[in-house]
């Protein structure tokens, strides 16, 4: 089965290669739409030809965030492509299978096998536990601990999809892949996302970083992320954080509607 990732970046230094180890060392191909970044992104991502990548596509930077310009070249790349099943990901983000111990690949196998066609993703949010905690620099899926279950909406991430000349990404603002016959699996597979490597690192990467398309905030797009301040962020609250787990489980016993590092 050939599974194929498609990732959006503009200056995700921090965060590109873990990403794309990961999808590598699943066995899922990926390409990465550089959005003309000014730091390391776009050589790190070069970095990985004969492991997984399959191109570098340039995207041109409009001044802002242009989602839905990166959306629609996803879109693109998905008719395109030869893949049986895509992945939309964020640098970010760590993908799993619904268990663990499977890969990727044979998730979206048993998936298919059994009648589906699309996968939704529960977003586990990882999140500095501390001020001091940082982790840049580091393998912080491995030094990462503490996180959240993130749900505002149900059935809010169905990011993965089999095959389809109809896919449409933008309607939802990347949230949610829609088809003719979608047919959702019942249970959902994980998303590990690392929203922020350390308090500065959110800080820098939302209040400083980021510009957004005036006409998609309109829509009601980007939410909090337009507005926010550096005083608006904080150190989440210990009682709502949960520790990962080695035994493969996640705690999804105490959903959060709001991120839980915005005071």
């Amino acid at each position: 089965m050939n599974v194929v990732a498609l990732i959006a970046a503009r200056n995700e230094q921090l965060t590109i290669g873990r990403c794309c180890r990961h999808l590598a060392e699943q066995g899922v191909r990926f390409v990465v739409i550089d959005n003309e970044s000014t730091d390391g992104t776009r050589d790190i991502a070069e970095s990985f030809r004969g492991r997984g990548l399959i191109d570098v596509v340039s995207f041109p930077y409009a001044g802002h965030y242009d989602w839905t310009g990166l959306l629609e070249c996803k879109e693109r790349l998905a008719r395109r492509l030869d893949g049986d099943w895509f992945l939309h990901v964020d640098a970010d983000e760590i993908p799993e299978a619904e268990h663990r111990g499977t890969g990727l690949v044979d998730g979206f196998r048993a998936v298919e096998e059994a009648g589906y066609n699309a996968v939704n993703f529960d977003e586990f949010t990882f999140v500095p536990a501390t001020e001091t905690e940082r982790h840049e620099g580091t393998d912080y899926v491995a030094g990462m601990s503490r996180y959240y279950f993130f749900e505002p909406l149900p059935l809010r991430l169905i990011r993965a999809w089999r095959k389809a000349a109809d896919v449409r990404l933008v309607p939802s603002a990347g949230h949610a892949a829609d088809f003719a016959d979608r047919r959702v699996f019942p249970r959902h597979f994980a998303l590990r996302h690392y929203i922020a490597l350390s308090m500065d690192h959110l800080r820098h990467k939302y209040t400083h970083g980021r510009s957004y398309s005036a006409a998609e905030v309109t829509l009601g797009w980007h939410g909090w992320r337009a507005t926010v301040r550096d005083v608006d962020l904080r150190v989440p609250p210990a009682a709502v954080l949960a520790d990962v787990s080695t035994d493969g489980g996640w705690d999804r016993s105490r959903p959060l509607t709001t991120h839980a590092f915005l005071a």
